[in-house]
């Protein structure tokens, strides 16, 4: 009896969208247990309410709340900061951690504008930090809450260590892919073969590594982000003395020599790092700028009363032209390793395809 395997998202013509492309909606987890913030709680669920509030200005947004508590504390922040409550929808979820960019699932749409979600194994980074259990059963509980169609897949990846453009250009680094600790038995040749599968990537960018102390290992979305299918925005550390120096410099250095879809050169445009070099636990937070969230018309920046914000933003202005430009408090949140773009996924416009 011959059994066929079923087709994969992109033999189906799904592919993921790129950020700046039209949201249904923004899902943002609430975030809950002080232990786990390290005593940071107050602030960090405060940074997560104006996040919150300026999102409810331009779409939609799903919060996934733990419990009771959880949703009155949200509910009260938010009324507080005037958020347009009308457009919220609370997801009771009971999660281990806030960061739905890693633990929660990747949208795909198809040439038809139906959306469905692309379903990853999550290890808390390598095995990090335990439990995670609850974390890697989030997408399917998002699922059952839509009605949408879910595509496993038995691959440890979060969000956060992909970046991709409108044209299939995936940027990503070794550093967190090639971890022994995700799938240690993984080449480079099968993690593009994956993400062409998965999500529609038809070329992949291969980076070294990321910020020093990141717990991720080097997430690209603390360092590079796309602005456009041909711009790419690139973390630099413009002290020569500084630990991240050569590491983001190196990674300049490859993003000169390569190419888009089309065989161009990538625009690259440097992204000063803040000057503040904060340590927690005696371990250095990983404040960047490149950890921006784009949405409908707008694009949220974390800003950490450093004397770079202003000068991060205006260039983040110049290249994303038509959207409001907004930065926001990150100072309590980055305590947790991760600002706006971890905390967020984004679901692109479209009709749910049914599971």
């Amino acid at each position: 009896m011959n059994r066929h395997s079923p087709k994969s998202p992109f033999e189906l013509g799904y592919r993921m969208p790129p950020e700046w492309e039209e949201h249904e909606a923004t899902w943002v987890s609430w975030p809950f247990d002080d232990a786990l913030w390290e005593g940071y709680l107050e602030p960090v669920r405060e940074n997560v309410a104006g996040l919150v509030a300026t999102i409810l200005r331009f779409e939609p947004v799903w919060l996934n709340v733990r419990d009771r508590e959880s949703e009155d504390d949200a509910r009260r922040r938010l009324e507080a900061a005037g958020a347009d409550l009308a457009r919220l929808r609370f997801n009771r979820l009971p999660l281990n951690d806030a960061w739905f960019r890693d633990n929660g699932p990747l949208f795909v749409r198809n040439r038809e504008g139906e959306v469905a979600m692309v379903d990853w194994v999550f290890n808390a980074w390598g095995e990090k930090y335990e439990p995670w259990d609850a974390d890697d059963a989030a997408p399917v509980a998002v699922a059952k809450e839509l009605g949408m169609k879910r595509f496993e897949v038995p691959i440890v990846l979060e969000g956060g260590a992909l970046e991709l453009n409108g044209q299939g250009v995936c940027l990503t680094t070794r550093s967190c892919l090639l971890s022994q600790h995700r799938n240690p038995e993984m080449t480079q040749d099968e993690y593009e073969r994956v993400l062409h599968e998965q999500l529609g990537v038809m070329h992949v960018c291969w980076l070294e590594g990321g910020l020093k102390d990141d717990h991720t290992d080097g997430h690209i979305d603390t360092i590079i982000r796309f602005s456009d299918d041909h711009t790419v925005l690139c973390a630099v550390e413009e002290d020569e003395s500084d630990p991240n120096y050569g590491t983001l410099r190196h990674n300049r250095q490859l993003l000169e020599n390569m190419r888009d879809h089309q065989g161009k050169p990538l625009e690259v445009v440097e992204l000063p790092l803040p000057r503040k070099k904060p340590v927690l636990e005696g371990k250095r937070l990983p404040l960047t700028y490149a950890n921006f969230y784009v949405g409908n018309g707008f694009v949220a920046v974390p800003t950490y009363g450093d004397e770079n914000d202003e000068r991060a933003l205006e260039i983040i202005r110049r290249h994303f032209p038509g959207r409001e430009v907004i930065g926001l408090d990150a100072q309590g949140l980055i305590t947790g390793g991760g600002a706006f773009h971890c905390i967020t996924q984004q679901q692109p416009a479209g009709e749910v395809a049914r599971g």
